[in-house]
């Protein structure tokens, strides 16, 4: 595909700009096609610079000569060559038309221009902005951001809903993904690993949605988390040895409340010496050791057919020898083979879910291993369940944008028919300050009963860590 028609597929408005209502300047210094009356000279001033709707016509129609004007052979792979050729005939397009444009719109034009050929157009200065955790466009005309655990409206816009659509197309193509009314949904992933969720028309009512959960370059530490207030720094020495352990832990929390962030976390203590074989729907883990082999889920064709499944991938990893698994999200089926697993000699594996306690992470197991197609019964299922899951971490997003981790919750085992969980540290909220949800992580004071286990590998943890000594 030649870069012109790349770029025209990827772009709207790309070589059908509308005409703009600034007036170019001559050498003269009048304005062509107006009477002296309305010049400088006449007793009118000229604007110095273009209003909010000029300058967005003025950028398209300049954004159409830029695209015919490059040359059609330029590797778009090339960002710096790409970038200095924009620049160049950027200029030359400008010095021709004559724009009377300030300074501070010459850049701003130029660097939108550029965003639409080889970025993401308008979304692009968002996604540079540390402070953005997420981006959310609902249709072309709103566009929300997250910043430190709140939403904040843009002024951000798009042109339409079909300049949205070539946002996504551009997204979804590099890693073989479609959509279209026969398959509406879709989960991407940007080339930094952020994820990205769209939904068009006919399922979505107010245009094209886009989300995008954006992760840091450097993927967070436990000093970061530590310093975040997502939990103190004995609850992680205690984590890490959990890990070191090869104790299976699932990190239980609701929609956005940092799950995949928390597992990122602890995957950082996994010895390097381990195999790892990651699992998800959209690779979005950052895992640092060198021996991790990621897999991804695959949706299925316009025919409706080669999907893969977590499920499958699941049951494939466990004939790849690895030492640890670990499924990013489990939502279906998929949790029984991972409970199998872990019954089964992979130890220290982990996972997320969605749920708001622990108790309620345990009956969506439950849930979960129904939906695999499986007749068993009840009480088999949660000693399944006691057996494998040896620990729950709870992650919560509080009602001041802060997340934290609430529980850590210890599965001792069954008492009856019932699961028995045994909290090892919770938070405390204490008050409310400026908004600002006060409070501690604190531990309960009762000794995990796997804590042998972790002296018996040589891992001691130090006195009065469990708000005791021992």
């Amino acid at each position: 595909m030649s870069l012109l028609k790349r770029i025209e597929s990827a772009h709207p408005g790309a070589a059908t700009g509308s005409d703009s209502t600034m007036v170019p300047v001559p050498a003269g210094g009048r304005p062509s096609g107006l009477p002296p009356s309305q010049t400088p000279g006449g007793g009118r001033l000229m604007p110095q610079g273009p209003s909010r709707e000029s300058f967005r016509d003025v950028k398209f129609r300049v954004q159409s000569r830029v695209i015919q004007d490059l040359d059609p052979k330029l590797d778009l792979d090339n960002q710096v060559e790409v970038r200095r050729q924009i620049e160049e005939v950027f200029g030359r397009v400008i010095d021709e038309e004559a724009l009377a444009l300030t300074r501070a719109e010459r850049v701003r034009m130029l660097e939108q221009i550029t965003d639409e050929i080889i970025g993401l157009g308008p979304l692009e200065p968002l996604l540079r902005d540390e402070s953005v955790s997420e981006v959310m466009v609902n249709g072309p005309r709103q566009v929300y951001v997250e910043r430190k655990g709140r939403l904040e409206l843009t002024n951000v816009v798009f042109q339409n809903d079909e300049h949205v659509m070539r946002i996504i197309d551009r997204i979804i193509s590099p890693i073989g993904r479609r959509i279209d009314e026969s398959s509406p949904m879709v989960d991407a992933r940007l080339a930094d690993g952020s994820r990205v969720n769209a939904i068009i028309p006919p399922l979505s009512l107010v245009g094209p949605v886009i989300t995008i959960r954006k992760f840091a370059a450097q993927p967070f530490t436990v000093d970061d988390l530590v310093r975040f207030g997502t939990a103190t720094a004995d609850m992680f020495e205690f984590l890490k040895a959990a890990v070191e352990a090869r104790l299976n832990i699932f990190v239980s929390g609701g929609t956005g409340s940092g799950k995949t962030t928390t597992l990122n976390v602890l995957s950082s203590f996994i010895p390097s010496d381990e195999r790892i074989v990651t699992i998800e729907d959209a690779a979005e883990l950052q895992l640092r050791q060198e021996h991790v082999v990621t897999l991804e889920s695959r949706p299925p064709n316009i025919e409706g057919r080669g999907a893969i499944p977590i499920r499958e991938l699941v049951r494939n990893a466990l004939r790849m020898r690895p030492d640890r698994i670990i499924v990013g999200e489990c939502r279906s089926g998929e949790a029984l083979d991972m409970l199998q697993a872990m019954n089964t000699g992979h130890d220290g594996s982990m996972s997320t879910g969605h749920a708001n306690s622990p108790r309620d992470m345990l009956s969506r197991l439950e849930t979960m291993v129904l939906m695999a197609g499986v007749d068993l019964p009840v009480r088999a299922i949660r000693e399944q369940i006691a057996s494998a899951v040896d620990i729950i971490v709870q992650q919560s997003r509080l009602k001041d944008g802060s997340r934290r981790i609430i529980n850590i919750t210890e599965v001792q085992g069954m008492e009856g028919d019932v699961i028995v969980l045994q909290d090892v540290f919770v938070f405390e909220q204490t008050g409310v300050i400026d908004g600002k949800i006060q409070g501690r992580l604190k531990p309960t004071g009762i000794r995990p009963k796997f804590v042998e286990k972790f002296e018996v590998q040589g891992i001691h943890l130090p006195p009065g860590l469990f708000g005791f000594s021992y």
